[in-house]
C-alpha cells in the first residue's frame, strides 16, 4: 500500500500571509510540518503542494520535494487533488501546512484505520476533547460530533451538542466540561483536528463534488462529504496543537517550542 502525504501550502493568507514561511527558531513552519510527515513510519513519500515560487524554493532549499499547482484552487483539498491525479499512491494524507508541532504518531493513528479496516473506509480525520469553555465557544474552533461506530455525525463552528439542560438553567461553562463523562449519558465536547486521510479515488471524487448548503454557511468544506451521504472516521485523540492562523498564533508556537512542547500531549487509541 502507497501512502502519500502531501502538504496544501499557500502564500496569500488573509490573516497571515506568507506564513509557510514564517521563521521559528530558525526554520520556516512548512519546514517543520515536511520533517514531521517524513518521520511517520506510515508515509512513503511527502509532497508539499503549492501555487507560489517562494514556497516551492524554499522546499527545494531544505531537501523537500515540492510540486508547483494551479493558483485557482479554491480549498487544499482541490490543491492536493491535483497532485493526487498525478502520482501513484492508494491513500493519500492531507496534512496542513500551517501545524508546526503536529506529531509524527499522530500521521499514523489517523492513517491505521485504512491498513487494519476493509476498503469500505474512504475517509477519515481526528479530533480531540475540548478542555476549556473558551475553546468550546470560540468560531475558530471547529466541533464534531461522533456516532457510536466512530464516524462524525455533523461538524459545526458552534459548540455541539447543546446541553439543554444544564446551559438553558445557566449551569454550562467549565463545570459542565469538567463533569463530562464517558461512563455516563453525558457528552464529551470534541474539537476537530483538520488533518484528513483519503483513499485516492475518493479524494478525486471529492474535489468533484458540487458545494452544498451546510458546507457553504459553516465555511467548513468535510460538510460537502456528510450532505452527499458518505461518511467521515473520526480517531479520538490526547493530541492536541496549535494551528498557526495569525502572527499571534505563531508566537504561541514559538513560547511552547521554548518550554519544550513539541505537542501538548500523547496520542491514544
Amino acid at each position: 500500500m502507497k501512502i502519500i502525504a502531501i502538504i496544501p501550502a499557500r502564500y496569500a493568507s488573509t490573516r497571515f500571509p506568507g506564513k509557510p514561511l514564517a521563521m521559528i527558531n530558525g526554520k520556516p513552519i512548512i519546514q517543520y510540518v515536511f520533517e514531521a510527515a517524513s518521520k511517520a513510519s506510515l508515509i512513503n513519500r511527502v509532497i508539499v503542494a503549492t501555487d507560489d515560487e517562494r514556497i516551492f524554493r524554499k522546499v527545494k532549499e531544505f531537501g523537500g520535494e515540492a510540486w508547483m499547482t494551479s493558483s485557482n484552487h479554491i480549498s487544499g483539498t482541490d490543491r492536493i487533488s491535483e497532485v493526487a491525479k498525478k502520482i501513484d499512491a492508494d491513500i493519500i494524507v492531507n496534512v496542513q501546512g500551517d501545524e508546526p508541532l503536529i506529531e509524527p504518531e499522530v500521521i499514523n493513528q489517523a492513517v491505521e484505520p485504512f491498513i487494519n479496516q476493509n476498503s469500505e473506509l474512504y475517509m477519515g480525520t481526528i479530533c480531540t476533547e475540548i478542555k476549556s469553555e473558551d475553546e468550546l465557544k470560540d468560531p475558530n474552533v471547529v466541533k464534531v460530533v461522533i456516532d457510536r461506530s466512530g464516524y462524525a455525525l455533523y461538524f459545526s463552528r458552534s459548540p455541539i451538542p447543546y446541553n439543554r439542560d444544564k446551559w438553558a438553567s445557566g449551569q454550562g461553562g467549565k463545570e459542565s466540561l469538567e463533569s463530562s463523562n464517558p461512563r455516563t449519558l453525558e457528552p464529551c465536547y470534541y474539537k476537530h483536528i483538520g488533518l484528513y486521510v483519503y483513499r485516492k479515488d475518493f479524494l478525486i471524487k471529492f474535489s468533484e463534488l458540487s458545494p452544498t448548503p451546510l458546507e457553504e454557511t459553516e465555511k467548513l468544506e468535510q460538510l460537502r462529504v456528510l450532505e452527499h451521504g458518505y461518511k467521515i472516521k473520526v480517531i479520538k485523540t490526547d493530541y492536541d496543537s496549535i494551528g498557526v492562523d495569525t502572527p499571534e498564533d505563531l508566537e504561541r508556537v514559538k513560547q511552547a517550542m521554548s518550554n519544550g512542547q513539541r505537542a501538548m500531549s500523547k496520542t491514544r487509541s
